[in-house]
């Protein structure tokens, strides 16, 4: 797809890499809005990433939108032949699938959901070829997960397969949404799923918890008291199973400053990640599992 201009109003410009996601799209776009960032445009005041597209907020008073445009299209040219390598971290993630949190309020709205009759993970299993929802989870926390972006709501990750796009799971969101969601349910709509960092509404199909704050704008978390945002675009995520029991220590451990997520430094290389992507993803969890 050839990238794609328009304005929106007279104060932002959006730029649109690809209709669909990938992670050769969002290195593209990342790497526009890093350059945009480096140059220090005069005029602009705001640039805003999202899964492969992204949007630059400016003053007209200060930048007309054709001169805008026409830096942004020379800055598409020298992103496309950049290095895609990036300095990121691989994170360990605890998800407590099947919890009872979640299967409580998915039960509560099954007349919204394509399938009453079977719970989030069941369908999700069944539609994807599954044969259980053991073998179902396998699948989801067997891979890592690239961020692409954050926010919708403050701090909620959206995370991208990677895997081969024929391995990828597809799941439709809930025919309805629903007017509640528990607080770090770990979610999946269309091709992302996601952590929702607050309490609230939402359309995503539930498939389990994670006992890790991921947004605290109090800062009292000991490993949120830079920033209240955990997770910023090109992190790398890992899921990992654990019990009841499990989740109950983590969460004891969250509320007296004792839990530290399982981080790794890594150098990400897009064009090696292609060449061998099961390969790859090996040596990514050898790192975060072996560290």
């Amino acid at each position: 797809m050839k990238t794609r201009y328009t304005f929106g109003g007279d104060e932002h410009l959006f730029v649109e890499v690809d209709e669909e996601m990938s992670l050769d799209a969002f290195f593209k776009s990342l790497s526009m809005t890093r350059i945009i960032a480096e140059r220090k445009i005069a005029g602009v005041t705001e640039i805003c990433p999202a899964n492969a597209s992204f949007q630059v907020k400016f003053d007209p008073d200060i930048v007309s939108p054709k001169a805008l445009l026409d830096e942004v299209r020379s800055i598409e040219s020298l992103a496309e032949h950049s290095d895609p390598v990036i300095e990121t971290r691989i994170i360990e993630i605890p998800v407590f699938y099947q919890d009872p949190w979640t299967h409580e309020t998915l039960m509560r709205f099954r007349e919204r959901h394509q399938d009453p009759k079977s719970s989030d993970l069941e369908y999700a299993a069944r539609i994807n070829g599954y044969d259980s929802v053991e073998a179902f989870i396998g699948a989801h926390s067997g891979s890592p997960w690239f961020v692409s972006m954050v926010g919708f709501v403050a701090g909620l990750p959206f995370m991208f397969q990677m895997v081969e796009r024929e391995r990828q799971i597809q799941v439709p969101k809930y025919l309805r949404p629903r007017t509640d969601t528990p607080k770090l349910t770990v979610g999946y709509g269309g091709c992302f799923s996601c952590i929702y960092s607050v309490r609230g509404a939402g359309g995503y199909q539930m498939f389990g918890i994670t006992p890790m704050p991921i947004f605290d704008p109090d800062q009292k978390t000991s490993y949120l008291s830079d920033f209240m945002v955990f997770f910023r675009p090109g992190d790398i995520v890992k899921f990992r199973p654990i019990d009841r029991t499990e989740y109950d220590r983590t969460v004891e451990d969250v509320a007296h400053n004792k839990f530290r997520p399982k981080i790794r430094d890594v150098s990400f290389d897009l064009r090696a990640f292609n060449a061998d992507i099961r390969g790859y993803n090996a040596k990514l969890e050898g790192m975060i599992n072996g560290g």
